[in-house]
């Protein structure tokens, strides 16, 4: 603990209001208008020119500065380590999307490539993700469900679904969606909507992606018992999913449970041995491309497809497949989804950039990366690619093994054509339960997101109820309706946390310029005379009302009540001054009657004047005469608050106390300037720049009529 050492200074300036500040500082009263900062907006200059291109494409600006000797070597190892990840992981996707292994592969080919020009940070790994892959498997068999495609078999005397043309149905609603989110996002990126991803604090998406993965583990159980569960859709599809699951264990396929508890463990092991060599290795062991390939060696040997029923991944054919434009006939199905996928997947790719960012030192452009993966998925969408953002773990991959620029993306990309071109048909026969175990396997940092509830009950137990609702809206609801419902439910928050602040009478501390709640420190003391109130929020039309309240509270006055005596005692003086009149009357009318001298009507005049004649008795120091409104956590005013203001200020004055402003930003003061606080009686003198200058002023005040009373 650092010892606090004195210090004496001392600082030599006048007691200073708002009016005394602009002055000083000589305000500048000329604003630039609309249609300036439009045509300002509009001028086009070289450099600007150049500017604007190098944002656009941010590979024009560090390519041509690229450093072979300190950054070949690392991106080198790094794309080939990232693109063998990216096959069993690309193809394990595919499956949760609902669509062939193969357009795994192309996912995560054409989109890395195009983020490689468009991108600006360094280290993340696009390509596929197990949520959105997810999110998108619930819209393709949501639309495109085996039921459609069913057709009688004569072989088998029963009906049987038609996977060639239900897969091309699926592949055309995945497009469709992806194309579509793609869009979302150049849109919100050129309208510069980055700043949309605030809204997602990381609460918010750690419990939001650990409800996605229990939404992933049940779509893959079937993988793993070998059987066919209908897939629901809608609120509490998960739980249905889960009944019909166990209700069709029974029928589970050993063969098929064999092979999966086999991949799980090994895998398991596998991961846990990286993890205790990682240190000594250069590059990982790429465990999940050693799988694959062991199990579609044992797969075609003991031919388990034929021999124990076991699902095989099937035709993969070689090439890429050529552009065809999304069915304009889908968007209006997908439209909501495929906001909720660009959301999703633009929170998670900068929330993991902004880390690295900020790891390694360099910016990443929020409304570039909204634009580059718009392009990445719109691109895609057209050569039949499903949405894409950044992995967690082939991150952690790329980072780790030397990867330093965008060059590692790409040469991973280059991976992928090779396998795609030439030896993707090799994987004919990997069992898809293998996928699955992969799957599970790769879920286990997002399992341990967990922990997340012990420590943030131990921080902040809003932050955890956002987590625990989020998790639990997400489980209960599909994706994209868990996102919505848990972006509301954290909203509710943030306005609970500011209609219901905390609010405080400030002391000062002794010998100091500082002052600090009351009821916090047992030093601080309470300035005679003064109300110094605060609040922990802004003043706007959600609290106004608490915010009056409290200051009533505080300063122990009920400001309705003695407005009311206030009132009454005028009457009540009103009424004695006409009883007054009319007894002067009465006695000039008797003593006119009487007969009496002039001298003795003087003097009965003059007593009457005399008699009612009010002297306000010398007031008590100690009683309020002073409310100073501390703005310093006010950051905008709307008109309810302007006029809050105002009222307070108004009311309390007539009971005699005056009500000033102090720590006021300056658009806090535009406000109310705009809002018609000021006038001829209410001035910038009654705004102070600090909480001292206004103590200090009415504390001068104070001692300067307590002399004038006594001399």
């Amino acid at each position: 603990m650092t010892q606090r050492r004195p210090m004496a200074y001392s600082i030599h300036r006048d007691v200073l209001h708002e009016a005394d500040v602009e002055e000083m500082a000589q305000k500048s009263e000329s604003k630039p208008s609309v249609c300036e900062n439009v045509i300002q907006s509009m001028r086009c200059s070289g450099p600007r020119l150049k500017k604007c291109l190098l944002r656009t494409f941010p590979v024009a600006s560090w390519l041509p500065r690229y450093s072979i000797r300190e950054n070949a070597l690392g991106d080198f190892i790094s794309g080939i380590s990232v693109g063998i990840m990216q096959l069993p992981q690309g193809m394990a996707y595919a499956l949760l999307a609902a669509v062939p292994p193969v357009f795994g592969l192309y996912s995560s080919f054409y989109p890395v490539l195009v983020y490689f020009i468009f991108g600006t940070s360094k280290h993340i790994s696009l390509g596929t993700y197990a949520v959105l892959s997810v999110m998108i498997g619930g819209v393709t068999e949501r639309l495109a469900p085996d039921s459609d495609f069913m057709v009688w078999d004569n072989v088998t005397n029963s009906s049987m679904v038609d996977t060639t043309v239900r897969d091309a149905e699926r592949i055309k609603v995945a497009a469709a969606v992806t194309f579509l989110s793609g869009i979302f996002q150049i849109v919100l990126g050129l309208v510069q909507f980055g700043f949309v991803v605030t809204y997602l604090s990381e609460p918010l998406v750690r419990g939001y992606t650990t409800g996605a993965a229990i939404h992933v583990i049940v779509s893959q159980l079937k993988y793993t018992f070998g059987i066919n569960p209908v897939r629901h859709s809608g609120p509490l599809a998960l739980i249905y999913t889960v009944i019909e699951l166990c209700y069709l264990l029974p029928q589970t396929n050993i063969g098929t449970l064999v092979v999966s508890i086999v991949a799980i463990v090994g895998l398991i092991l596998a991961k846990e041995l990286n993890s205790y060599l990682g240190k000594k290795l250069p590059v990982p062991i790429p465990v999940e491309l050693i799988a694959i390939i062991v199990a579609t060696v044992i797969s075609w040997q003991v031919d388990v497809e034929g021999k124990y029923g076991v699902d095989v991944v099937g035709l993969i054919p070689s090439g890429l497949q050529p552009p065809v434009f999304p069915e304009v006939s889908l968007f209006g199905q997908v439209i909501g989804d495929a906001f909720a996928l660009s959301v999703v997947g633009y929170g998670i790719a900068i929330s993991l950039g902004r880390i690295f960012a900020l790891k390694y030192g360099y910016k990443v452009d929020s409304n570039q990366e909204l634009v580059a993966l718009g392009l990445s998925n719109s691109f895609g969408g057209i050569f039949q690619c499903f949405a894409i953002s950044c992995s967690m773990s082939r991150t952690l991959v790329q980072e780790s093994t030397g990867g330093k620029t965008q060059i590692a993306g790409a040469l991973s990309a280059i991976v992928i054509l090779f396998i795609t071109l030439w030896i993707g048909a090799l994987f004919e026969d990997l069992p898809k339960a293998v996928l699955a175990a992969i799957i599970y396997v790769n879920l286990h940092g997002m399992m341990k997101q967990f922990l997340d509830i012990p420590l943030l009950w131990r921080t902040n137990k809003i932050d955890m109820m956002v987590w625990v609702v989020t998790f639990i809206l997400t489980v209960l609801l599909n994706p994209d309706l868990g996102l919505a419902a848990a972006i509301g439910f954290s909203m509710l928050t943030v306005i609970f946390r500011t209609q219901l602040p905390k609010y405080s009478a400030l002391g000062r501390v002794p010998n100091t310029d500082i002052y600090r709640p009351l009821e916090n420190f047992n030093q601080v003391r309470n300035v005679p005379g003064i109300l110094i109130f605060r609040s922990s929020a802004t003043l706007y039309f959600a609290n106004a009302e608490m915010f009056q309240d409290a200051l009533g509270r505080k300063s122990g006055i009920d400001i309705t009540k003695a407005l009311s005596a206030k009132k009454k005692l005028e009457a009540k003086k009103k009424r004695h001054e006409k009883k007054m009149a009319k007894d002067v009357k009465k006695a000039e009318k008797a003593l006119k009657m009487n007969g009496v001298e002039q001298d003795h009507k003087e003097k009965w005049k003059q007593q009457k004047e005399v008699a009612i004649i009010e002297v306000e008795a010398e007031r008590d120091p100690s009683l309020l005469r002073t409310i100073i409104l501390d703005l310093s956590t006010v950051n905008f005013l709307d008109t309810v608050g302007i006029k809050t203001l105002r009222n307070i200020q108004k009311d309390y004055e007539e009971i005699g106390v005056e009500v000033v402003l102090a720590s006021c930003q300056t658009s806090v003061v535009e406000h109310l300037e705009t809002g018609g606080f000021f006038n001829d009686k209410v001035t910038k003198s009654c705004l102070f720049n600090s909480i001292h200058d206004a103590v200090l002023h009415f504390s001068a005040s104070t001692l300067e009529e307590n002399r004038e009373t006594h001399f």
